[in-house]
């Protein structure tokens, strides 16, 4: 698949690539409808970028992966597309945030965009050698895939105690199912257990918030929805962890999602 997305030699791959591709650039979009309030109020009132840094980094981490690895081109073009889309977002986060908010993002985009990377790069390109190299990088990306896909487990846990699927939208957790499904596939015909492992998380996890969306599912309130306020490290985790895009699409709108208000579910929201 070196000369494109569709390649005849793997139809099944370059098929599940595509739909792939598909899926998580909808999922990237997903937080444009708060951006776009953002710009209209001039105000970030109060919610987290970590969402959108973690999932920069995991961008960059599956875009140095496909490189190396090579004949990867569904995971550098949704990836690549990923990486403008979230720091779009965080450079409008700087504009609009206040300065202590914005302080605090420019210390975690140096310290995890910048520096855990370069370090990566350096670790994984520059010291180890090159017949290792894919193995070591699908080790740390898979790594870093399969820990934030246990952070769900906390809002779960959060639902089941209050009755309550209020901030679980459910047709964000179908496509986020779907696309992890699609990546699992595109993984499985591709032979690339790096890819396959963490999609099989992240389709779990999405089949467990529908069923408890639809076991706790509420009448809509006329009440406005609020922009999240705080941010719980699980919960960043959690929204981390369905964005596999492969295994990066759903990182920034899922960590959106499992931030809560303090003025509901005590500050930290059901997804």
């Amino acid at each position: 698949m070196a000369g494109g997305l569709f390649s005849m030699e793997h139809p099944w791959a370059s098929a599940f690539g595509i739909l792939g591709n598909i899926i998580s650039f909808l999922v990237f979009l997903a937080p444009v409808p708060t951006f776009l309030r953002v710009y209209r109020k001039k105000s970030t009132e109060g919610f987290s970028s970590v969402p959108y840094v973690v999932a920069l980094f995991s961008c960059t981490l599956w875009i140095l992966y496909a490189l190396v690895k090579t004949n990867s081109s569904p995971l550098l073009t949704i990836n690549a597309f990923g990486c403008v889309v979230e720091a779009t977002y965080i450079l409008l986060y700087l504009i609009y945030a206040p300065r202590a908010a914005r302080l605090r993002t420019l210390a975690s985009f140096f310290l995890l965009d910048v520096a855990a990377f370069a370090l990566i790069v350096v670790v994984a390109v520059v010291l180890v050698a090159e017949p290792h190299r894919v193995r070591v990088l699908g080790s740390i990306c898979l790594a870093f895939s399969m820990a934030v896909f246990v952070a769900p487990l906390s809002v779960i846990f959060v639902v089941i105690r209050t009755k309550s699927a209020e901030f679980m939208p459910f047709t964000l957790s179908f496509f986020l199912t779907l696309s992890a499904v699609a990546w699992f596939l595109y993984g499985l015909f591709t032979k690339d257990p790096y890819v396959t492992l963490p999609n099989v998380g992240g389709f779990f996890f999405g089949c467990i918030q529908m069923v408890l969306y639809c076991c706790y599912r509420k009448p809509k309130s006329a009440s406005s929805v609020v922009l999240p306020t705080t941010t719980s490290a699980a919960a960043v985790a959690q929204l981390e962890a369905e964005m596999e895009l492969p295994l990066a699409a759903h990182q920034a709108v899922k960590l959106e999602e499992a931030m809560g208000s303090p003025r509901k579910l005590g500050g930290v929201k059901a997804v």
